[in-house]
């Protein structure tokens, strides 16, 4: 992932509020056959023969961070399937032959999710992008999404009208540290100034409106809602081209289900799934002119 939101009264989330938000509070300890760490062969991928790779038999549980916001998920409830990644959670859901009633929501931060460690869900759906660090820590299923960045600044300010390669070299940029929107500003923007750094993205929306920063980078759908909801008088520039970044369904380390998973994905790629899913929730974005970095 690129970055995250926080609503108004994000914290709210906590404690017993995580049950309104569709979430189940699932203990940390490990299952008595965790699948990571299930060292029997996966025969199959049907839903009889993937029980035993479980974080809970029976049950497919999931993770996201809370607040869960649109255009990923609507409603802030992960378990309306609703919004782009809540729709694409449960298709795999089915696939693999659960019913809705069978998958589980749990809670886990986007920079905890691929920490090192044993997990406490079966994969984490997320807006995590898959890089080649994240993955030596964690395993990432094939991508569900093609990750495409945007610039976000001030309506009025200069970069709105002077983005030339050129010119986009001159501007003060701020990110979120450790994300791939930091990455892609030093490698394809290569400015002249360092990048402002800040440990949320509160902090970076808060720089940009008080003019401390130019602009930021984050992916297309997020930079629109930032623009639409989250910051008066900002707008989306533009978007870049593909990056080749996309986003992948989290797992432990080794986790055989991902193999599943993996295949559950390619289908509904053939199928045009994806593709009715991306038109429903995410078309919107997809009219953002195109610049070059």
């Amino acid at each position: 992932m690129v970055r995250r939101l926080v609503f108004a009264g994000a914290l709210l989330v906590a404690g017993s509020g995580l049950g309104a938000l569709g979430f189940t509070t699932v203990s940390t300890a490990s299952p008595d056959a965790p699948g990571p760490g299930n060292t029997a062969r996966l025969a199959s991928c049907s839903y009889s023969a993937i029980q035993p790779f479980l974080y809970s038999a029976g049950h497919l549980t999931i993770a996201t961070d809370a607040p869960a916001y649109p255009p990923w998920f609507e409603t802030n409830r992960p378990s309306d399937g609703r919004g782009y990644e809540s729709a694409v959670a449960y298709a795999v859901a089915k696939r693999l032959g659960f019913k809705a009633s069978q998958v589980r929501w749990v809670v886990e931060t986007f920079n905890a999710s691929y920490a090192p460690g044993p997990k406490h869900f079966d994969f984490d759906i997320n807006e995590i992008s898959v890089t080649r660090t994240r993955a030596k820590a964690v395993t990432f299923s094939t991508g569900y999404y093609t990750d495409e960045e945007a610039l976000v600044a001030l309506k009025g300010s200069p970069i709105v009208k002077h983005h030339s390669p050129k010119e986009l070299r001159t501007y003060v940029y701020g990110e979120e540290i450790g994300t791939t929107s930091l990455q892609y500003i030093d490698e394809k923007i290569h400015p002249i100034h360092t990048p402002e750094t800040f440990t949320t993205l509160n902090n970076v929306k808060s720089a940009l409106q008080d003019h401390r920063i130019a602009a930021f980078v984050t992916d297309t759908p997020t930079s629109q809602y930032i623009a639409t909801t989250e910051i008066p008088h900002a707008t989306v520039v533009a978007q870049f081209p593909v990056t080749g970044q996309h986003y992948g369904l989290l797992f432990q380390k080794g986790d055989k289900l991902a193999t599943c998973v993996d295949k559950a994905i390619v289908h509904l790629k053939r199928a045009g799934v994806l593709r009715r899913l991306v038109k429903k929730y995410l078309r919107v974005y997809t009219s953002i002119p195109v610049i070059k970095p």
